[in-house]
């Protein structure tokens, strides 16, 4: 007799076996269910109940089973769907408790196994990535979380031995050491350990340490997977790998030249300018960039320059075309116009008064505009602070939500984006079919490209990655928004309008330029019509980009010929300035990192809020602006390490990395070669390096403990008053700004402080008093409150 192929279900959390071609009807008596007293969902639709004897289950239906009991209330459900299924196809009864019948494709996966025991320990880094993976993988497998790196460098001494060839020296981290010893109880119970953790060289260092732990005796498998979804981590742990070695090397080549130079600069600056600061390989070349473009704006020297627009209409329009255009003055005599002065603006104003206005030529262009690629880390990171005003951290933190799995009602937690830290634009074939078949149903045949689009990334990039986009088109943003926070809607929506968009086709446009006449004058006139809207269709007028952005942003123009006459309503000159290079925001920081190889995709975030806490830059408005503590650890380091702070040297060393990632360079060699130059330079600075501390300034004040006169010193956080008895006497306070606090009756100052989410002004009368403000008011006013920022 032939066996009968099997299918797994999971009721209640249990899992159970049934023969594959199952009726809905045998496994409800199966599972002893009357069938009035449920309510059934099978691929998201609601069934009625004379359609159970015909429904036959197969593998890959996702079912949901509601029992329906008497008493209780709706709000009572720990299951909002089941509620929901409830009042669509029973709104006469009141529930208590779903129970859920639900099939998950992955399930057949571990049918094999014996359903009372589990046989293998799965390690991932974060509890809702467990949870998230514990719902796909079935009763085969324990998951558990490490919640991060269980092992580092020690962080009370260097760690890293000089003379071996740079051997590092690891330890539990002493906050993981409960989490370590849990693990290690759990992996004694198995023969085999799965490390599911990051597709990247974090990810893998921390696979590498979990299984110098937990591996000893046991089979140790690598799966990797860049979507948290059914089908891609069925097919990890169906196809484990080994812990890629090369990875592991390159991160620990980072690790120990992060290492080397923090603990090598550190006590230099804390010797020459205040305790508590530090230096990074990376951080210190970021904060140069920002020193640089503010002294670049300092010096900057505005240049006047004045501009002419005409406002002009058609002799006799029709009623179908706009009243009146502009057009802007660019030539004089055939040159180009270039009016210093208001003198000179004005003399051409009262000629052109005098002047006809005639078109000299009309010029059609038909031009396209191409889509852009799917999100990178970096792109990712500019679009949500310009669309969203998202800081880089908030991002990457909303991401990582997104990416480890979302309660999707019946469906459970899944993973809705791919892995976001990559610096990628390849688009799986299977995303790509998808996206054709859902670009034709919604919008049409017309929308799709010829052959679906091929991005080139950029020089350097990982290709074994993907480009951020949304596991499945096919959760469309508003269809889910209701298991979504406003955060995570609105940057899903971002990375799903943008994939979508991704794989369209062009817009095509009609560019008009008409060229004007008036005596010795040139004017121009321009304007762009949309004849195809392409890719433009799928994206939201607020989500545009800001090339995408001028596709419509352009007057209409009348239907002119060229020697037609026009009459001018108004002709206007403007004064302007030459403006300097605009401050760094987070978003073209995060750009320029990337354009000059500085950093690598999950650099970026905790480089910006490194320089943040530390107080070497500080936000105004949207703007990155360098503390003075920020100009003088930059210029110590630029003089006494300018290799450090050497934007193509440290370029360089990514390459590098990359190398003894691709196994073609060994990472000793990597870190010797920065070693040997820092070395010498180090040896020159301990000496050479003089302290920029300023001498305390006496005040009026006396110290209210001692006595002694009170002194202005200068600290890590910048400028503070202290006794002058120090050590002898500790008392200190910070300087006000001389902003009164505006709560009522507190009587308080705003001070400058600092918290890990960077600088804030608190009240002098703290805690008394937990006023705080972002930044201080330019004209007297005061925002009441910001929630959002802690007051220490």
């Amino acid at each position: 007799m032939p066996q009968v192929q099997g299918m797994g279900i999971v009721l209640n959390g249990d899992r159970l076996e049934i023969p594959q071609g199952t009726r809905l009807t045998d496994l409800l008596d199966q599972l002893k269910l009357r069938p009035e007293m449920v309510v059934v969902e099978l691929n998201l639709n609601i069934l009625e109940r004379r359609e159970y004897p015909q429904r036959v289950l197969e593998a890959g239906d996702r079912l949901e089973i509601v029992r329906i009991v008497g008493g209780g209330s709706n709000r009572e459900l720990k299951n909002p769907r089941g509620a929901s299924l409830l009042k669509k196809a029973a709104e006469a009864q009141r529930t208590t408790k779903p129970r859920r019948v639900v099939e998950h494709p992955l399930a057949q996966a571990t049918k094999q196994m014996p359903l009372s025991q589990q046989t293998a320990l799965v390690v991932v880094e974060s509890p809702t990535k467990a949870r998230t993976l514990d719902r796909f993988l079935g009763s085969g497998y324990k998951v558990l979380a490490s919640q991060g790196h269980v092992m580092d460098l020690p962080s009370s001494q260097f760690g890293v031995d000089l003379e071996n060839d740079f051997a590092p020296k690891y330890i539990v981290i002493v906050k993981k050491r409960k989490i370590v010893k849990e693990l290690k109880a759990a992996a004694a119970k198995f023969k085999e350990l799965y490390l599911a953790t990051d597709p990247d060289r974090e990810g893998e260092a921390i696979s590498a340490h979990l299984a110098t732990l937990l591996g000893e005796g046991k089979k140790v498998h690598r799966a990797v997977f860049h979507e948290i979804t059914p089908a891609a981590v069925k097919a990890a742990f169906q196809h484990p790998s080994r812990i890629d070695e090369h990875k592991v090397e390159a991160q620990q080549a980072r690790r120990i030249l992060d290492r080397i130079l923090g603990y090598s600069l550190s006590p230099l600056l804390w010797k020459n300018v205040g305790r508590g600061l530090s230096a990074g390989r990376v951080q210190s070349v970021a904060l140069r960039l920002i020193v640089d473009r503010e002294r670049e704006i300092r010096a900057f020297v505005p240049q006047e320059y004045w501009e002419i627009m005409a406002t002009l209409a058609k002799l006799h329009p029709s009623p179908k075309e706009p009243p009146s255009f502009t057009a802007s003055l660019e030539t004089i005599d055939g040159k180009k116009a270039e009016l210093k002065d208001g003198d000179s603006a004005g003399g051409v104003v009262t000629e052109l008064k005098d002047l006809p206005f005639t078109v000299s030529s009309v010029g059609q262009k038909a031009t396209q505009r191409h889509p852009s690629p799917p999100f990178t880390t970096s792109t990712l990171q500019q679009e949500a602070f310009n669309k969203l005003g998202s800081s880089a951290a908030r991002t990457m933190r909303v991401a990582q939500q997104l990416y480890e799995g979302i309660e999707l009602g019946p469906e459970g937690p899944v993973g809705l984006i791919t892995y976001m830290r990559t610096d990628s634009v390849q688009v799986a074939g299977e995303a790509k079919g998808q996206a054709k078949r859902f670009i034709q149903e919604r919008f049409g045949e017309a929308y799709l490209p010829e052959s679906p689009r091929q991005y080139r990334s950029r020089r350097g990039a990982q290709e074994a990655h993907e480009a951020i986009r949304p596991t499945s088109v096919e959760r469309v943003p508003d269809q889910i928004k209701g298991f979504l926070t406003p955060d995570q809607l609105k940057l899903y929506t971002l990375i799903w309008n943008r994939f979508l968009a991704s794989q369209m086709e062009s817009a095509r446009l009609e560019v008009t330029t008409i060229e004007i006449t008036a005596g010795r004058f040139g004017f121009r006139a321009s304007g762009t019509k949309i004849l195809f809207p392409g890719f433009l269709k799928a994206l939201q007028p607020a989500e545009k980009s800001e090339g995408e952005e001028t596709a419509t942003s352009s007057q209409p123009l009348p239907a002119l010929t060229r020697g037609e006459k026009l009459k001018p309503l108004k002709i206007e000159p403007s004064q302007h300035f030459t403006k300097p290079p605009p401050r760094y925001t987070e978003a073209s920081l995060v750009r320029t990192m990337e354009e000059l190889g500085i950093g690598r995709p999950s650099t970026y975030a905790p480089t910006i809020q490194t320089i943040s806490t530390r107080g070497y830059v500080n936000h105004q408005g949207r703007a990155l602006v360098p503390d003075e503590l920020g100009e003088t650890v930059t210029d110590l380091l630029a003089k006494h390490f300018p290799k450090v702070l050497d934007v193509k040297f440290t370029a360089r060393m990514e390459e590098e990395l990359d190398e003894v990632e691709e196994g073609n360079q060994e990472w000793v060699k990597c870190v010797r070669e920065f070693y040997e130059p820092f070395s010498d330079a180090l040896k020159t600075a301990a000496t050479e390096m003089r302290s920029v501390k300023p001498a305390p300034v006496p005040t009026d004040e006396t110290c209210p403990q001692c006595g002694k006169p009170i002194v202005i010193k200068w600290g890590r956080n910048g400028r503070f008053l202290s006794c002058s008895g120090f050590p002898e006497c500790r008392f200190a306070k910070p300087i006000t700004t001389g902003v009164k606090c505006p709560e009522p009756d507190c009587g308080g100052e705003l001070v400058r402080r600092r918290s890990r989410r960077g600088l804030f002004y608190g009240c002098s009368r703290f805690p008394a008093c937990r006023h705080i403000e972002r930044q201080l008011p330019s004209d007297g006013s005061l925002r009441r409150e910001v929630p959002d920022l802690p007051p220490g």
